[in-house]
């Protein structure tokens, strides 16, 4: 359903969530890829790492909606 002018509903305040969330996650990964190669995990890294693979994956579902 289309808001009225000037004026939100609440499909409207979602979608712009939702374009708020991706702006600040490209942000985030951006920042995030550019420290990690810096980042020694040392002897956790056998534990960081499958974390980390199960964590993007349940957010690929999240956001892909599946």
């Amino acid at each position: 359903m289309q808001s009225t002018k000037y004026s939100l509903n609440k499909e409207d305040g979602i979608k712009i969530l939702k374009g708020a969330g991706y702006a600040v996650g490209g942000v985030l990964v951006t920042y995030l890829l550019s420290i990690l190669p810096n980042i020694d995990f040392g002897e956790y890294t056998l534990v960081i790492v499958p974390i980390a693979s199960v964590l993007l994956n349940a957010g690929i579902k999240y956001f892909k909606g599946n």
